[in-house]
């Protein structure tokens, strides 16, 4: 394909049920090769205000209406709300466009699946809002990786933000960030296991409840949850509600059999490496040491980067750094938490597709 092609971009948005989410649709302002053509969005002074960011000459206030007026080939589907994403991302698919889609892309896993399908039947690439994953810090983390720059990878310990949302919230909102970057980082997952409190006693079904916002039904304050990578990696996740620091612990180590990595924030945060022996006499000892060959970008920079990438992906018929199968495995490793403490078992992948706080409800478990 000629690297020369334009692509026409739009973009959808809806106020008052998930908004813009986190400003994915400037990756296609950024991008020199797309032409915005139309933006959607059922408020009025929203729409005016994104059609002007964009320089979008058309505003439709109905996105099924832009999508069969405009038939353009990159949208975002921004909304936060994943109850929204099923029907928008596969209408854009329908019309032929590619999609780069806010995170969660779906709250279970049968509509993730059902994307993933449509994406491989229509053979267009969906991409994920998991924006660290697409900064040259974290590709190049992972370069080191490949390369032994730790010794043999050992394990990954990764901690949610654990602010008001600690526990099954924060797992969720932010820790699918944190999942897609394991596996990102060491493959897929064999099986797990997890425990899951609240107010310091174990899960029952009457704690199951919607979050703050539509990304499905969530429980419990204090998550901790064991995952048996098929690398032979282990890792590990927690959460707990209103953790002092919470916020700035919110990241991952990765331990090697040579070195750490510390990583924190979602990706565009600090990077340090920690040798385990002091191989250069001359060294002054053991000490954190920056990992400062590649500079630090905002998160914010990963919604720009995430166009070129689903762009190259479509022009090499590859899958995006973080694409629809991706987001589906890392909703996979946070459903398994739950059902490894509602069952009391380790959870072998992949989960049956009932959501299982649901399943609980209705009894499906032990009934």
């Amino acid at each position: 394909m000629s690297e020369s092609k334009m692509y026409r971009g739009a973009a959808i948005g809806w106020t008052g049920r998930g908004n813009w989410g986190h400003g994915l649709h400037l990756g296609l302002k950024h991008h020199e090769r797309v032409e915005v053509v139309a933006v959607a969005d059922e408020g009025e002074e929203a729409r005016l205000a994104k059609q002007a960011e964009l320089s979008a000459p058309k505003a439709y206030a109905d996105w099924r209406e832009m999508l069969r007026e405009e038939q353009p080939e990159i949208v975002t589907v921004g909304p936060r709300w994943t109850d929204s994403h099923l029907e928008m991302v596969l209408a854009c698919l329908e019309v032929g466009a590619h999609v780069y889609c806010e995170k969660p892309m779906t709250w279970n896993l049968a509509d993730g699946d059902e994307i993933v399908a449509k994406s491989k039947a229509t053979g267009k690439k969906v991409a994920v809002a998991h924006q660290g994953a697409y900064l040259p810090r974290i590709q190049h983390v992972q370069a080191m990786l490949a390369a032994g720059r730790i010794g043999e990878v050992q394990a990954i310990y990764a901690h949610g933000k654990q602010d008001r949302r600690g526990g099954g919230e924060d797992m969720v909102v932010l820790g699918t960030h944190l999942f897609n970057m394991m596996r990102l980082f060491v493959g897929d997952v064999d099986w797990m296991s997890a425990h899951i409190t609240h107010k310091g006693r174990e899960l029952q079904v009457g704690d199951v409840r919607e979050a703050d916002e539509p990304v499905g039904p969530i429980a419990g304050d204090c998550v901790n949850a064991y995952f048996a990578f098929e690398s032979g990696v282990a890792g590990f996740f927690d959460s707990r509600k209103f953790t002092a620091g919470g916020g700035k612990r919110m990241g991952m180590e990765i331990v090697g059999s040579e070195a750490t990595i510390l990583l924190r924030g979602g990706g565009s945060g600090v990077a340090m490496l920690y040798p385990h022996t002091v191989l250069d006499p001359a060294d002054q000892g053991q000490r954190w040491q920056d990992i400062d060959e590649v500079a630090d970008e905002p998160l914010s920079t990963g919604n720009d980067l995430a166009i070129v990438d689903l762009i190259d992906a479509v022009e090499n018929d590859r899958q995006p750094i973080s694409g629809a199968r991706d987001a589906v495995a890392a909703l996979e490793m946070i459903l398994g938490a739950y059902e490894a403490q509602i069952t009391g078992r380790r959870v072998h992948f992949p989960l049956q597709r009932r959501h299982p706080l649901l399943a609980w409800g209705e009894g499906f478990y032990g009934s």
